[in-house]
């Protein structure tokens, strides 16, 4: 019996189990074994929520808490837990996601910036895309005078299988306006790698 989530369609989740039972019996295991017989399930539910972004609207998610505002100098929300899946072997990456802008008359609700990294993550990607689509997409919904964005994150996909570089860490970052000249840019990267006492 599945176990029902309001946010999951049943349909979807039957359609992927599925799938993920002849998955595992392809691998060469048997699905009905005690330890497998709800695993299929299982993944399945954790691969629909793993890629929710799809069903979410960042460009909605900045406008739900928009707010006028004289404030002209760097905000700056740094060290955003990120999750993803690379789009070329269904592997995890993670790390962080550090965005500032530079408001120009409005600024949002500080919660809104996590939620945006978090609607383009939780879909089948790239890490570059990924910093691409979070600038482009407060770039077009704020109007700010400039924004930057840099993910670090350890890609499993480099580190479980192919180059095994257990360490690596890949780093990626875009910037728009303001951030694309040297003293604002830098002033940035001194923010996310400065520590607070």
């Amino acid at each position: 019996m599945l176990c029902m989530e309001p946010d999951i369609a049943l349909t979807p989740i039957l359609e992927t189990a599925g799938l993920y039972r002849e998955i595992i019996r392809l691998a060469g295991e048997d699905p009905n074994r005690e330890g497998l017989a709800k695993t299929p399930e299982r993944a399945a539910r954790a691969f629909h929520f793993l890629t929710q972004g799809y069903h979410q609207n960042p460009e909605a998610i900045l406008k739900s808490a928009l707010f006028e505002q004289k404030y002209s100098e760097m905000v700056v929300v740094k060290d955003i837990e990120m999750y993803s899946l690379c789009e070329h072997h269904l592997l995890p990456f993670f790390g962080k996601a550090h965005v500032a802008y530079i408001p120009n008359g409005k600024i949002v609700g500080l919660s809104k910036i996590p939620r945006v990294v978090d609607a383009f993550a939780r879909r089948l990607q790239v890490q570059e895309r990924l910093t691409f689509e979070i600038r482009d997409c407060l770039h077009a919904t704020l109007n700010p005078l400039g924004v930057a964005v840099v993910i670090e994150a350890r890609h499993m996909c480099m580190q479980m299988r192919g180059v095994q570089k257990q360490n690596s860490i890949t780093t990626t970052s875009a910037f728009t306006g303001e951030f694309e000249k040297d003293a604002t840019r830098r002033e940035f990267l001194s923010l996310i790698t400065a520590k607070l006492a």
